[in-house]
């Protein structure tokens, strides 16, 4: 285990609208808030032909090998994240959300672009004084979070 510590900052409330892409629109508000890290929680709506990464092809398998989905029809979402810059100093989001649809979940990363349905509702928690940030580590060659 590796860690850090950080104190909370300002909390941040926004709705996103239709059509807006949410890992794009959270990561420009976080260079135009000049937020360096943050933990996040979003509800709403996810559009049809949204797009998740649900897990790797093999589960130890080298070089990764994503398995992708696209949702078919709108789905209600619930998510949670983390925000942290990268050493270019770009915010990245890293946030996984439900998918559901009737009696269906779908759960997975959303780097791939999930593209909101009518309304999501994010609330952001900045954490202040973090030194952590993604870097990229090999062999799985991710950015992932260094504390």
């Amino acid at each position: 285990m590796r860690y850090s510590m950080a104190q909370p900052g300002r909390i941040f409330v926004l709705r996103l609208e239709d059509g807006e892409i949410v890992h794009e629109v959270i990561e420009r508000f976080a260079v135009e808030q000049q937020i360096e890290a943050a933990s996040l929680v979003i509800v709403g709506g996810a559009d049809d032909g949204s797009r998740l990464v649900v897990g790797p092809a093999e589960d130890r398998g080298l070089p990764l090998s994503p398995m992708k989905l696209q949702l078919e029809h709108a789905h209600e979402v619930t998510g949670t994240g983390t925000l942290f810059r990268d050493e270019e100093g770009t915010p990245l989001l890293h946030m996984h959300m439900a998918c559901g649809r009737e009696k269906e979940t779908i759960t997975g990363c959303i780097r791939e672009g999930v593209r909101v349905w009518h309304v999501m509702e994010v609330i952001i928690h900045e954490l202040t004084g973090s030194t952590a940030r993604r870097l990229v580590e090999e062999p799985l060659g991710l950015k992932l979070l260094r504390p």
